[in-house]
């Protein structure tokens, strides 16, 4: 059995009506088993995820920050993003790299992605997450994986966000230093699925929804998964991720688990988003998960409000980027204008690239950081090195 059997079973699942019916007494039945050493059930994640659970937040923050402290003590681990080819072959709706919008497309060189590693290196950051489009064409194994041997030179910790492979691709890139796997659903409801992956290997639902398991079994460490909000109807959406890391968790005991809230933005040539994820059901959302399992990592990228993201760290979120840029070289190869000591910082942004989703919280790795210190957690650069 895969994820993609239990996925099937609630694709005809009435939610809307499930969560219609949930009652205050529903929600707080719910909430008292959380941390008990009976874990919740999906019918508690479905109640914690309800319209009536907006009520029960305080209660639900306190017990999510038992549970953190708990798990992952005071600590918030930091990582930063690189994208080293916008080259994609999908027609997705929603993206900005989608094959029919019309900008010049990048790849880095072995030298430019050198350059890059070691100007986020500079920063103290020493987990990366590596981002490409797909397109297997501009980026075949031999170039990721020797791109994946130059991180390993920089840093302890490289994790792949890349377009879905084979569990022999995976073994390859292992082999070559890479040790976590990034892969969002994007969204989990088959029929809008294909409406918004019209065209190209995305459009294959199973086997992107499959690929974290195909990861697991090539010997990475953690994995990490999300929807992309905006698209489904989040209480469904939510539900499905939190069922989806559930599954892993169980399946590969020896492997973390962690969920990301990424809340989808208009970008150029894409739709709008469909469905609002508002601030109050990004935090129910994140203390639902957090109640569900008390060992899910949970990831907030730049993607949120400085002010917001501050307030989510004594919430249950245990991984932070910093000093994030979306396009492809954009620390220092495309963008000289940066800082040499801070090219992740606020700097000139080239005009002549395109991001992948603007970036909303533009502080500097240092002053993340400082902000994390003062918040009294540890900000922590590095937690695993692969010997």
């Amino acid at each position: 059995m895969s994820f993609l059997d239990l996925a099937d079973q609630y694709q005809s699942f009435d939610f809307d009506g499930y969560f219609q019916g949930v009652t205050p007494v529903d929600v707080g039945t719910s909430l008292g088993k959380a941390g008990d050493m009976n874990r919740l059930d999906v019918y508690d994640l479905l109640n914690l995820l309800s319209p009536a659970a907006a009520e029960f937040l305080e209660p639900m923050a306190q017990k999510a920050r038992e549970l953190t402290l708990q798990y992952f003590g005071r600590t918030i681990g930091l990582y930063a993003p690189m994208y080293i080819s916008d080259f994609c072959s999908n027609h997705c709706t929603y993206c900005g790299f989608n094959a029919v919008t019309d900008f010049p497309r990048t790849r880095l060189t072995m030298e430019e992605i050198e350059t890059e590693a070691k100007a986020i290196a500079d920063l103290g950051i020493r987990h990366i997450l590596v981002l490409t489009g797909e397109a297997p064409a501009k980026t075949p194994m031999g170039y990721l994986e020797e791109a994946v041997s130059i991180l390993a030179r920089h840093f302890s910790s490289i994790a792949l966000e890349m377009f879905p492979m084979e569990e022999a691709d995976y073994r390859q890139l292992s082999e070559a230093g890479a040790d976590s796997l990034t892969v969002y659903q994007e969204v989990y409801d088959q029929a809008l699925y294909k409406e918004v992956h019209p065209k190209g290997p995305k459009s294959d639902y199973a086997f992107r929804l499959l690929t974290p398991e195909r990861g697991a079994r090539a010997g990475f460490r953690a994995l990490n998964i999300g929807t992309l909000f905006g698209l489904g109807k989040p209480g469904a959406e939510a539900f499905m991720a939190g069922l989806h890391a559930r599954y892993l968790e169980q399946e590969f005991p020896h492997v973390e688990v962690s969920l990301s809230l990424p809340r989808m933005t208009k970008a150029e040539g894409g739709i709008a988003p469909k469905n609002h994820l508002s601030d109050a059901a990004f935090v129910q959302t994140m203390l639902a998960w957090r109640l569900f399992m008390p060992r899910l990592g949970i990831t907030v990228s730049t993607r949120e409000s400085a002010a917001f993201r501050d307030r989510l760290i004594h919430l249950g979120a245990t991984r932070y980027s910093a000093g994030s840029k979306t396009d492809v070289g954009g620390y220092l190869v495309r963008n000289p204008g940066a800082s040499s000591g801070e090219p992740g910082g606020p700097g000139a942004k080239n005009p002549d690239t395109t991001v992948q989703f603007e970036i909303t919280d533009n502080r500097s790795v240092s002053e993340i950081t400082e902000m994390i210190r003062a918040s009294g957690y540890q900000p922590v650069f590095k937690d695993w090195e692969i010997f």
